[in-house]
């Protein structure tokens, strides 16, 4: 299923319309500045290839996470969080992925180490479902309401774990691992209304009958904002929500 179907999967379960709004990220923040962004009730970075757009990208995740916007990063919007806080949160100025570059000194974003001598890069990503661990009172095992889950992945390129250590004592929490520790799947800011990232595709188990977890919680945060900007008379739940 789709990012959009996935967003009114969980709409329609809370009774909330959503109107979605794309943007092109090569036009942020120069055409898009933080006052337009700051409009937005939620902000989803889905999963993608490809350098263009990237820095705009990282730049709304700047914006999101300074102003409070509910954010979703799915795969590649995780990265672009993860780039973001080490950019801006621990002074790593040069922080990048090698998907993108190699002369930067900070790679906090690399391939996955059973990836280097790989050259048929089409047929070696990580993909399927597979097994994630969450921490214990994160903000997404209670979302899942559960501590092991199993989401689908289709990737190369992962959270450099070398930097783990740095981005936790700032205040990014690594949230869900896969079971042997090695690999980062889930991350979030505590304190922030939704800042979740994660490196796999929720969205291709979102039903209509049954929202995925991290939609609905996306897409609730999102309604909170919206009802904090302008209260209703009705039922929170029920008010209208753009991203």
């Amino acid at each position: 299923m789709s990012v959009a179907e996935s967003i009114r999967h969980a709409g329609f379960a809370i009774g909330a319309r959503v109107d979605i709004e794309w943007l092109e990220a090569e036009r942020v923040p120069n055409e898009i500045d933080a006052d337009r962004i700051g409009l937005l009730d939620g902000i989803i970075v889905p999963g993608g290839f490809g350098e263009r757009g990237i820095e705009g990208m990282i730049a709304t995740a700047r914006i999101a996470r300074e102003h409070q916007i509910p954010y979703l990063g799915i795969c590649l919007g995780m990265q672009i969080q993860v780039i973001e806080f080490a950019r801006h949160c621990l002074g790593l100025f040069d922080a990048h992925s090698t998907e993108f570059t190699h002369s930067s000194t900070a790679p906090v974003i690399a391939l996955m180490a059973e990836q280097m001598d790989v050259t048929d890069l089409g047929g070696t990503m990580r993909l399927g479902a597979w097994p994630a661990m969450l921490q214990e009172g994160s903000q997404v095992a209670e979302l899942y309401g559960a501590t092991v889950v199993s989401e689908r992945h289709r990737h190369r390129y992962e959270f450099n774990a070398r930097y783990r250590d740095q981005f936790e004592a700032a205040g990014l929490r690594c949230s869900g691992n896969s079971p042997d520790g090695r690999l980062v799947e889930f991350i979030e800011l505590p304190g922030h209304p939704f800042f979740v990232g994660t490196q796999a595709h929720p969205e291709f188990k979102s039903r209509p009958d049954r929202p995925h977890p991290l939609f609905l919680g996306l897409i609730k945060a999102a309604a909170g904002r919206a009802e904090g900007r302008e209260p209703h008379i009705i039922d929170p739940a029920t008010v209208d929500a753009t991203l």
